[in-house]
């Protein structure tokens, strides 16, 4: 088996790209799923993606939040919301514990999600496959139980084939979960009791459940002093967030889930809590105020505008919720938390104005001019040649059909009434019907009978443009240096589990191989040698576009089959969806391909995909006569229910006593043995033999 990995945002080459038969998803979040639609868009994915209902779902406010985000300011290349939407038809939406079969190459495959904790709909994915054990992918997960959330269950797994995990948390310690939130609450309180304002980054459909959650209960409770300040959620789609969120009780923890069974409480129908779509919103709210805004990198949205705002006011707090990735604002923030000073590249969408405008209504107006033209020859060009085709098919359309020998009447085998000869005008038009020309009407008298009307600045035809669509805008870019004067903390929100509950779940789970991905090279390191002692476990640590063979049988070898062997191939039909034929051929190994170092069974690591093509090992075809002889194999699994059906459709009567088909009135008797093969019994006869083809037939003989 290889299995390949890939970091977030590294996108496939298209030559490579089609070889992936099956995509799963298991958090709504950049990390997990930020490539889907630059990979259908661009990459023509079209394999089936699956994914639980709330990622389905936050996934997709998360994709269009962050479209809008940098849209506002920027021009986005990536994907368009069209690639968005074509990226979540593919979906196929799960629930947990159900398990799917896989089809096409994927058949004998079934994979099933399992509870992760961490985001709503979180999904541990495991994949089976009969006699070859199961594959458990498992990362980001959270073992510990949240407000909103219940932990996974990874340690109820036992010895697995394959674990694939992270090591992005192996030697982290969390701050326990009390002292975190009268951490928060105590910061909330110093700020806004002193006039500042606090901004709380975090994302827009996973971990924000949990502080909007956190927070409603703070806000209700008059110990705390917090309700007379507001606090709102300042996202594209912070209210369809939460309105999914109050559909998907049953998704979230068995607390919550009792108490909207018994009390009819939803825990998300929030009385505190704003929405606002925009920065104008937001300047409605009375001050102090805190502020839930995407994203938690600080690098685009809502969160970043509002830290150039407010990080120079000293009374202002900005709380930084997860450690982002690196080079991130957010994460220099936290790993340089005495750097006060940072140049940024600030960039937003203006209107275009004045000579801008005038010349871009007029780039518009030759396109659409260009647009009609092509558009009136194209139908011209039609229409010429479809009265050309009928000149040339005659000048009447009765039906005529040529006698054969033998036929006595033209008209014996005709289906179509005869018609006269009739020419038919054709009518050059659009959709609607005929073209207007627009010099048949006098149209300068209407412009000048509403000129007091028009805007003189703005041409007639642009401002119809303008009520139609939106304003032409372009982006701009400047570097502003900022001076963080605000007080920043990071408090940890990311809901994962750490290192050594990580380390805990691993060793009660006792895989048999490991694949370590996400982590520094020191964490990644330390933790496969904690795994290795633990479980003595294989443990491989790749490298971004490795290839890691994590096979359980270790004398399975890969191997391309001669153009002589396949054109000699004959392939029977077994079973569904299968074909198979006995070979006999030797196998070759290039020389070249072995290693310089001298150590036998040692290869080299190839990087390109042809080159190891071509020193791959190859099966070549033995000729007939010198191969060896071999006793014939029957392939297929048959039921005796099933072959009682075949026995019917031939006309021949059976039945079952005590677990033997009886068949040709008791003479034949039919069982399966516990090896899986079916006995015959009974006196040779036209019945016997007979009944013994039609036995045969349901195998696949070679």
């Amino acid at each position: 088996m290889e299995v390949r990995l890939y970091s977030k945002f590294i996108f496939i080459s298209y030559r490579i790209f089609p070889r992936v038969d099956c995509v799963l998803i298991s958090y709504p979040d950049p990390l997990h799923m930020g490539a889907l639609p630059y990979l259908v868009g661009k990459c023509q994915l079209s394999c089936p993606v699956y994914a639980t209902v709330p990622v389905f779902k936050m996934g997709q406010m998360f994709m269009y939040d962050w479209f809008q985000s940098h849209h506002n300011y920027d021009l986005v290349e990536h994907f368009t919301l069209d690639d968005v939407d074509a990226a979540f038809e593919l979906i196929t939406q799960v629930k947990y514990n159900q398990s799917i079969p896989m089809r096409g190459k994927g058949i004998g495959l079934n994979i099933s999600a399992q509870p992760a904790g961490h985001m709503i709909g979180g999904a541990i994915w495991r994949i089976l496959k009969d006699g070859e054990g199961d594959i458990v992918y498992a990362v980001d997960f959270n073992h510990k139980k949240e407000r909103h959330l219940g932990g996974c269950e990874l340690d109820k797994i036992a010895r697995p084939s394959l674990l694939i995990t992270d090591a992005f948390n192996a030697s982290y310690r969390q701050e326990r979960r009390r002292h975190r939130d009268e951490k928060l609450v105590a910061q909330l309180q110093e700020t806004c009791r002193n006039g500042g304002n606090v901004l709380v980054a975090t994302d827009t459909g996973g971990r924000v459940l949990e502080m909007t959650h956190m927070l409603e209960q703070m806000w209700s409770t008059r110990e705390s002093g917090l309700s007379a300040y507001s606090l709102c959620i300042l996202s594209n789609t912070g209210y369809h967030v939460i309105h999914f969120a109050k559909q998907m009780i049953e998704w979230m923890s068995e607390k919550l889930t009792k108490a909207f069974d018994s009390l009819r409480t939803n825990p998300f129908s929030f009385k505190h809590l704003k929405f606002c779509h925009n920065l104008t919103d937001l300047s409605r709210l009375p001050s102090p105020k805190v502020v839930l805004a995407s994203f938690p990198d600080l690098e685009s949205g809502y969160s970043r505008e509002l830290f150039v705002q407010w990080a120079t006011n000293p009374k202002n707090t900005i709380i930084l919720t997860s450690r982002t990735g690196p080079d991130t604002l957010a994460r220099r923030l936290i790993d340089n938390p005495l750097i006060r000073t940072f140049k940024l590249l600030e960039k937003r969408r203006m209107k275009l104005e004045g000579p801008e405008l005038d010349e871009h209504y007029r780039q518009k107006r030759e396109e659409e001019q260009q647009q009609q033209r092509i558009k009136k020859e194209e139908v011209e060009t039609s229409s010429d040649s479809e009265d050309d085709e009928g000149l040339e098919a005659g000048k009447h359309d009765i039906i005529v059909l040529h006698e054969k020998a033998g036929t006595q009447s033209m008209f014996r085998s005709r289906k179509h009434h005869p018609m006269f000869p009739f020419h038919e005008e054709k009518v050059r038009g659009d959709d609607y019907g005929e073209f207007i020309n627009l010099d048949d009407f006098d149209v300068g008298s209407t412009k000048e009978e509403n000129k007091e009307n028009i805007d003189l600045q703005i041409p007639y035809e642009e401002e119809d443009i303008m009520d139609m669509e939106e304003a032409p805008t372009k982006c701009v870019s400047q570097t502003v240096t900022v001076r963080v004067a605000a007080q920043v903390h990071f408090i940890d929100f990311e809901g994962r589990s750490d290192g050594e509950s990580i380390r805990k779940i691993v060793e009660a789970m006792h895989p048999l191989r490991v694949i370590l991905v996400r982590g520094s090279q020191t964490d990644l390191q330390a933790f496969a040698e904690n795994i290795r002692s633990m479980t003595r476990a294989k443990v491989f640590t790749p490298t971004l576009g490795q290839v890691v063979n994590a096979s359980m049988e270790s004398h399975i070898y890969q191997i391309k089959l001669a153009e002589s062997l396949v054109s000699s191939l004959m392939l029977q039909p077994a079973g569904r969806d299968m074909e198979v034929a006995w070979v006999d051929g030797c196998v070759s190994f290039p020389s070249e391909n072995i290693d310089k170092t001298g150590e036998e069974g040692d290869r080299q690591v190839i990087s390109s995909e042809n080159e190891r093509d071509k020193d791959m090992a190859t099966l070549n075809l033995i000729p007939r006569e010198q191969a060896p002889p071999h006793c014939p194999v029957f392939i297929n699994d048959i039921r005796l229910s099933e072959f009682k059906q075949v026995l019917s459709r031939a006309g021949i009567s059976s039945e079952f006593n005590a677990g033997i088909l009886w068949c040709a009135n008791g003479t034949i008797a039919l069982k399966k043995q516990d090896s899986g093969s079916i006995s015959m019994e009974g006196p040779l006869s036209t019945d016997y033999y007979e009944i013994r083809e039609l036995l045969y037939s349901q195998y696949a003989i070679l």
